[in-house]
């Protein structure tokens, strides 16, 4: 006889959102502003998901809200670089000295980037 696997669950779907992203779980929630063990909890199933963790993890991660409520779709939303939304949300986590930083690395990239197009 073949092993029953159990139904999948949106919690189990927030756990396959943040795997496909190749996060951690405290990578994952501090960008959604949640508790790591909250996360947990909810990826094994011993908190609820409310509506306010799915609208913050399809805004911030781009995923398709069917999806995550039923299943059916695809995982995310076809809208933008998947690069620069993860990056933009992993920015959002650095302190305001390390953001100052990144920023004027981004602007010195952009400079040599621009000499060597001439």
């Amino acid at each position: 006889m073949g092993k029953k696997t159990a139904p999948e669950t949106i919690n189990r779907r927030i756990k396959q959102v943040r795997e496909a992203l190749d996060m951690t779980q405290a990578a994952f929630s501090r960008v959604i502003s949640l508790s790591g063990g909250y996360l947990a909890g909810v990826e094994v199933e011993k908190r609820r998901v409310n509506d306010r963790l799915v609208k913050l993890i399809c805004s911030f991660f781009t995923v398709n809200e069917q999806w995550l409520r039923t299943g059916s779709g695809d995982m995310f939303v076809p809208a933008g670089d998947e690069m620069f939304l993860k990056l933009a949300g992993l920015f959002k986590e650095l302190s305001l000295k390390y953001r100052r930083y990144i920023l004027k690395e981004i602007e010195l990239l952009l400079e040599i980037q621009d000499n060597e197009e001439k």
